[in-house]
């Protein structure tokens, strides 16, 4: 609501910073996921499964706003496709989420 209420001078601004934002929560998703917490049961496998979800979507948004974002969004996704095809976290899923978050760190 409070969004709503203001001018357009912060509407333009907060539209502007969305993808930066989403780039920043991709990396903070990331960043909190444990890939060897996956396959667990309960609530670790819940939380492992939806950062690195998120991760995934918030990383494809950040790019779809702002090119500079695609690399992290490419690397998410190539871990995430891969990880569809072995379903496991074997080396080149962990190489891709390591370029990810070397990527997150020069963010």
């Amino acid at each position: 609501m409070a969004w709503s209420l203001g001018d357009d001078s912060s509407s333009a601004t907060a539209a502007g910073s969305a993808p930066a934002g989403d780039a920043r929560a991709a990396c903070q998703a990331l960043d909190g996921f444990d890939e060897s917490k996956y396959a667990a049961k309960g609530p670790d496998g819940d939380i492992a499964l939806n950062r690195y979800a998120a991760a995934g979507a918030l990383s494809a948004s950040a790019a779809a706003g702002d090119a500079r974002y695609k690399p992290l969004a490419q690397a998410i996704r190539r871990s995430q496709d891969r990880h569809a095809r072995v379903f496991d976290f074997d080396a080149k899923v962990k190489k891709e989420l390591d370029e990810a978050r070397r990527i997150c760190k020069d963010l």
